[in-house]
């Protein structure tokens, strides 16, 4: 590695590609403030002990001291769009059900009978009481103690509130939350600035029209971060090169919640030294982009995406998304800017909930711990705008593919497939190597990887009881 000017400020360098704010001067039509204003801060330079990654006392912590007073993401209204219909959602050793109550609004209780122990429930469904199969105690699908059979036998419980323990449920945008601890900063405020932004791509007129998860044989953080930083592109993924702006990326990070990558598409990666035009880089993005491809074919023949006289490829790829998105949804999507359209506006909440914005068919990334240090479930939807004046439909449901299996056995995903595949080929590697790490330090950039570290600095917080319920032994 070259020798670092000492009188150099960290933090500040970049990509000498051309840069975000750059492109979206360029854009065809004008581009929000959200996308162009800067909000970047140095955290330092210290490694992250690999130990986090590992550790099964650092697990312990998380469960303890960080899950339960975090809003996590656990279901899409749509997956219970009538009164009864419920989810289950089951994350750092707890299990809840999500129901849909009579008035529209959404209840989560703790999927455990009060009697013996058993789950409830271990499928999503629909039921107006949850009726324990082991010894049939019941609930009302508020949670309320419904009756139980030989209660004589129980005299001791007569006094005893039998209801099923309760979580604070909230929404945005379709999106349903809960926090198992009450209390604390309210969903609106956790997710500061994520709702201003997204006013303009509107998820709660979206639905999942695709949802599969699988368990990879890698620690939680592992997985998430390697979804957190666009550079690795360059090796992982070369064939996305010749559309994807890897290493130009730009990078925000907003208190200690909520970051985001801003990748653009439709221009070479700097680390390509000479291409073969603009059509070529349209080309390359049909055949590879996974996100998009289908919204291509429907308009016809892909091959027909010719670049015009004078226009990049961006502008290219823009126009014709604005075309099919708008012949697809029935919105008017003619002042939507390029980046809006086409490129990758990668979100993260802490901990774990991502969501792309825009206003293509959306990604949304989530994340959770295994049963072990080095084992997750990395689980993946995309949403897709519901036809203007059409009813919301019914989620599809989830497909769950285990440690044996591949993403691209799952083909409703399309190339992403294969490009998940490709990041498959990393991680089980980074977990074993974080094992027999002889420094047991990992390395960040200060600029690309500003996400991770913003990420692991909250983490700590919650760790160390600044942030959260835990007040210390």
């Amino acid at each position: 590695m070259a020798d670092i000017d000492p009188s150099a400020t960290f933090g500040e360098d970049r990509s000498e590609g051309i840069s975000w704010n750059d492109l979206m001067a360029l854009d065809s039509r004008p581009v929000p403030d959200i996308l162009t204003e800067e909000a970047y801060e140095f955290r330092g330079s210290d490694p992250i002990p690999a130990f986090r990654y590992t550790s099964e006392d650092f697990a312990r912590l998380e469960r303890e001291r960080m899950w339960p007073y975090v809003w996590q993401f656990v279901a899409r209204e749509e997956e219970m769009n009538e009164p009864g219909d419920y989810v289950v959602y089951e994350n750092a050793g707890r299990s809840y059900l999500i129901v849909r109550q009579d008035d529209g609004s959404i209840r989560a209780m703790h999927n455990v009978c009060r009697h013996r122990g058993r789950k409830l429930r271990t499928e999503h469904g629909h039921a107006e009481k949850f009726t324990c199969p082991f010894h049939a105690f019941t609930w009302k699908k508020d949670g309320s103690f419904d009756h139980a059979p030989c209660q004589w036998d129980f005299p001791h419980l007569a006094q005893k509130n039998m209801d099923l323990p309760d979580a604070e449920v909230a929404r945005w945008q379709g999106h349903v939350f809960l926090r198992e601890e009450k209390g604390g900063p309210s969903l609106e405020e956790y997710l500061a600035p994520l709702p201003d932004h997204f006013k303009r791509w509107r998820h709660d007129e979206c639905a999942t029209v695709v949802h599969v998860a699988k368990e990879v044989p890698a620690n939680w953080k592992v997985v998430m971060e390697a979804f957190m930083e666009a550079w690795h592109t360059i090796v992982t993924h070369p064939q996305l090169l010749p559309f994807t702006g890897d290493s130009n990326a730009a990078y925000r990070t907003w208190g200690d919640n909520v970051n985001v990558n801003l990748v653009p598409f439709g221009i070479m990666s700097p680390h390509i030294q000479e291409g073969q035009g603009e059509q070529w880089i349209v080309d390359e993005f049909i055949k590879y982009n996974g996100r998009s491809s289908d919204n291509y074919e429907s308009a016809g023949d892909p091959m027909a995406i010719v670049v015009p006289e004078g226009k990049t490829a961006r502008q290219a790829l823009g126009d014709r998304m604005r075309e099919v998105y708008t012949e697809q949804t029935g919105y008017d999507h003619s002042q939507a800017s390029d980046a809006e359209v086409l490129d990758g506006l990668v979100y993260n909440v802490f901990p774990n909930f991502a969501p792309w914005g825009g206003f293509m068919p959306n990604i949304v990334y989530s994340w959770f711990p295994g049963k072990t240090p080095d084992t997750c479930v990395m689980d993946v939807r995309v949403l897709a705008r519901v036809r203007k004046g059409d009813p919301r439909p019914t989620a599809a449901p989830r497909k769950f593919l285990t440690l044996a299996q591949k993403w691209t056995e799952a083909p409703e995903l399309g190339i992403l497939g294969d490009v998940f595949e490709q990041d498959m080929e990393n991680l089980p590697y980074v977990q074993e190597g974080l094992h027999c790490s002889k420094t047991g330090e990992v390395q960040l950039g200060n600029y690309q990887e500003i996400r991770i570290r913003q990420f692991q600095d909250t983490m700590m917080k919650y760790i160390n009881g600044e942030l959260g319920g835990w007040k210390g032994e």
